[in-house]
């Protein structure tokens, strides 16, 4: 009598990484995407910075900590907890670095200044024609053009990979 043995499950953060891996096969892609996906990550989240945030008294000296990226943040942060614990940790300081430069960034230039703006935009724009010039080589579509949600599972799609190649389950 042979017994069958059932395959585990894949867990919703790996189905979501095939979906994603689908348009990402091609070794340039891929490499322009380790490029591209953390520097629209950044310019994005520098973009959001700059919004002006209201004044509220209640925070006093805290004031500095609270501003539209935070909310970006939050809610991103939130959906990676419920994919990966492990994934979210390491996003976690990923943005840390990446807001470190942001606050060096603003205090060269200004917060909300054009300049800062100019930076973010221009990284943004170059970082995403770097990423279609990638789909081009490609021949497949990016993901997020299916389903909006692949926006947010590239960064950690990549974290994946350095997760599995230190032996570190996520």
């Amino acid at each position: 009598m042979s017994k069958t043995v059932k395959a585990p499950e894949k867990k919703p953060v790996d189905i979501l990484f095939d979906k994603y891996a689908e348009s990402h096969q091609d070794g340039t892609n891929k490499l322009i995407h380790w490029i591209c996906v953390p520097l629209i990550v950044f310019s994005l989240l520098g973009l959001v910075w700059q919004i002006p945030f209201p004044k509220l008294d209640f925070l006093g000296q805290y004031q500095t900590f609270l501003n539209w990226a935070s909310f970006l943040l939050a809610f991103s942060l939130y959906y990676y907890f419920t994919l990966s614990p492990v994934l979210f940790f390491l996003m976690i300081w990923v943005v840390a670095a990446m807001s470190f430069v942001i606050v060096k960034i603003e205090l060269i230039v200004g917060l909300g200044s054009g300049t800062a703006y100019a930076i973010y935009a221009l990284i943004f724009v170059l970082a995403w024609v770097g990423q279609f010039i990638g789909h081009k080589i490609e021949g497949k579509k990016p993901s997020f053009l299916e389903d909006v949600k692949f926006l947010l599972i590239g960064p950690i799609w990549l974290l994946h990979f350095i997760c599995k190649k230190i032996g570190l389950k996520y």
